[in-house]
């Protein structure tokens, strides 16, 4: 009988989400107010990975939104998201996109439910976040990641 190789059983868990951070500032109230109201809205959203120990992770995902009204900020909202993860059983490859992507993915809606519940208590128009590729994003940080690698440029 031949003996068979077992593969690490693939395992993921959720081990808590929580609000890591917490930022909202209204610089031009009250004055913003009384001012005819032309948003235009710049966001940034990061994600961080910290290995915690073995197969467990904190992936945090912060979303920056900065709001102007005629050249004036009516608010500046930022919220850390986090959670603490457990994987195991996943290759290299696998690890990546499940940090980078999967991860995020389940963060994302807590920090969209965050930022909508601190605009309309700040006594803004409620700001709803489209949903966001977080598997785009990804490979967006993998494609600029080797274009930044040494050797990856040519010399002219």
């Amino acid at each position: 009988m031949a003996e068979e190789q077992q593969t690490p059983e693939k395992q993921f868990s959720i081990q808590k989400i929580y609000t890591k951070d917490l930022s909202f500032e209204t610089p031009s109230s009250p004055k913003i107010f009384t001012e005819k109201w032309e948003p235009t809205v710049e966001l940034n959203l990061s994600t961080q990975v910290q290995p915690l120990e073995q197969s467990l992770y904190e992936v945090a995902l912060t979303i920056t939104i900065t709001v102007k009204s005629i050249e004036a900020i009516a608010y500046l909202v930022e919220v850390s998201q986090a959670g603490i993860f457990t994987l195991s059983g996943f290759t290299e490859e696998e690890m990546g996109p499940m940090l980078g992507s999967f991860c995020p993915n389940i963060l994302f809606p807590y920090a969209r439910e965050a930022v909508s519940d601190l605009v309309a208590k700040g006594g803004f128009p409620q700001l709803l976040l489209a949903p966001v590729n977080f598997d785009a994003m990804y490979a967006q940080q993998l494609q600029h990641a080797q274009q930044q690698m040494p050797g990856s440029d040519a010399i002219n």
